[in-house]
């Protein structure tokens, strides 16, 4: 070795310093592709693995390609599915019995007879210009000398109160503002050409307003009648008034379902609507604002099975096999659970609720024992922790559903209406947006038909009598 040769313990220690700095680069790079994977996870977030909604999917999945030698569905009915046919409407309902015969075979022109009672019956609806009645109400006016001034007759509350369009046609414009998403230009248009009467927006406005205070006070008894039942599903949704951020409570019941525009999402207002000593079971997902409720009023709550089954979705598409492995064993213990609830018409009462509770048992377990250190695993982990049992209510209090579905369904309509009118421009639009989805959302709960129901109110109010009740006989 030469005077100035590097001592070989030199070297190692150089080169060891190297492989050092070398191996802790490496170390903090996959720390980093780890973190970016788990952020891209979360950035591919959609209604499977979150509470997102569908809508937000902005790439749908492919559909899956069809089996080994099986060609792709056609459309229409597919093979052996049995046909519908329209009922025929009865001899009563038609207007208008023609027959078209034949006076010789179309063939040779000889002569022909019937062929017993077999016939082609083909019924057409059709429907007419609408007619209109025009009423001209006039009040006299009338002088008395004694008292120096002019006097005129009361006209007919329904009269004086409905002005322009009489019951009926306002009940339409309110069925096509409502239930039909049309703007006050469309519904302007469609009066104008197809029934034959022009009025102007402002107009229109004004005939809304009616109907809103005709339907204020059933609004009002399903509003006071919400404490009382038993159960109850809530949902909450965005709602814009000039742009302004409000929120639309949906409070879906067994019999009727009601919607509040609020500009909070607190619990202030399931506090304000149900009060501090709600005694029914309220289904609902594990928003902040449920979670206070239920900590401050000590109420029963069900959370949403299937919200948490989506964050236990999303666990299976983070980096770490450790997440995946962790989700993979909560997973298989959820579909064991629902496996059990399918088996509910086979196995006996006591039978199912031993399974069902041992199956609860064990996502309890799945969900809370050996957890990975990770932040998503680790507030899942929590949660369950904290809020197991109230996802598992339905468990122990029969008649309970699982999931948030009702709500979640019932607000559907909701949302479309949002995103096709933009919301609301005042408090006289919030009042009348909640009260007429109150009343199609029912109607449609219970089977009534929302355009005699709106007649019905109109034409009550206006004659100051006492609007039809939202609720059903005995509810």
């Amino acid at each position: 070795m030469g005077a100035n040769a590097t001592p070989p313990c030199a070297n190692c220690a150089r080169l060891q310093a190297h492989v050092d700095a070398l191996q802790a680069r490496l170390d903090a790079l996959v720390a980093q592709v780890a973190q970016l994977q788990e952020q891209l996870a979360a950035a591919r977030k959609d209604s499977s693995t979150s509470s997102k909604p569908p809508s937000s999917d902005i790439v749908k999945p492919p559909k899956a390609p069809a089996g080994p030698g099986g060609a792709a569905r056609s459309r229409g009915g597919q093979p052996g599915h049995a046909k519908h046919e329209r009922a025929l409407f009865p001899p009563e309902a038609v207007t208008l019995f023609a027959e078209h015969p034949l006076q010789a075979c179309p063939g040779c022109g000889g002569p022909l007879r019937r062929n017993g009672g077999l016939a082609r019956v083909v019924q057409q609806v059709d429907f007419r210009p609408p007619p209109l009645t025009i009423e001209q109400h006039t009040s006299p006016e009338y002088w008395c000398a004694r008292c120096a001034r002019g006097y005129q007759a009361a006209l007919p509350a329904a009269i004086d109160q409905g002005g322009l369009l009489g019951p009926r046609l306002t009940a339409l414009v309110a069925y096509l503002k409502g239930a039909c998403h049309a703007s006050y230009s469309t519904v302007r248009k469609f009066l104008r050409d197809v029934v034959g009467v022009t009025v102007s927006r402002g107009l229109l406005a004004k005939v809304i307003a009616k109907v809103s205070r005709a339907l204020e006070a059933p609004y009002q008894e399903l509003l006071r009648a919400l404490p009382e039942q038993a159960r109850l599903n809530v949902d909450e949704t965005g709602h814009k008034d000039q742009g302004v951020p409000m929120w639309t409570w949906c409070f879906r019941a067994a019999l009727y379902t009601l919607f509040k525009i609020d500009p909070c999402r607190s619990a202030d207002v399931l506090i304000e609507v149900l009060g501090t000593e709600f005694d029914g079971v309220l289904g609902c997902d594990c928003f902040s604002a449920y979670r206070r409720y239920l900590r401050e009023c000590g109420v029963l709550v069900q959370f949403c099975l299937a919200h948490l089954i989506r964050d236990v979705k999303f666990l299976l598409t983070l980096p770490g096999r450790p997440e995946q492995a962790y989700g993979q064993r909560f997973r298989d213990a959820l579909r064991a659970l629902f496996g059990v609830l399918h088996q509910r018409g086979q196995l006996s009462r006591s039978a199912f609720q031993t399974r069902l509770a041992a199956a609860r048992d064990a996502v309890l377990r799945a969900g809370t024992e050996n957890v990975p250190a990770s932040r998503h695993a680790q507030n899942l982990a929590q949660r369950l922790r904290t809020y197991g049992a109230s996802y598992f209510t339905f468990v122990t209090t029969p008649g309970v559903e699982p999931t948030n579905n009702l709500a979640e369904q019932a607000i559907r309509f909701v949302v479309i209406d949002r995103h096709i009118t933009q919301g609301t421009r005042g408090e006289a639009g919030q009042r009348w947006s909640e009260r007429i989805w109150t009343v199609l959302a029912t109607c449609a709960q219970q089977g009534r038909s929302v355009w005699e129901y709106l007649q019905a109110a109109v034409q009550a109010h206006w004659q100051d009598q006492p609007v039809p009740s939202l609720l059903p006989p005995g509810g």
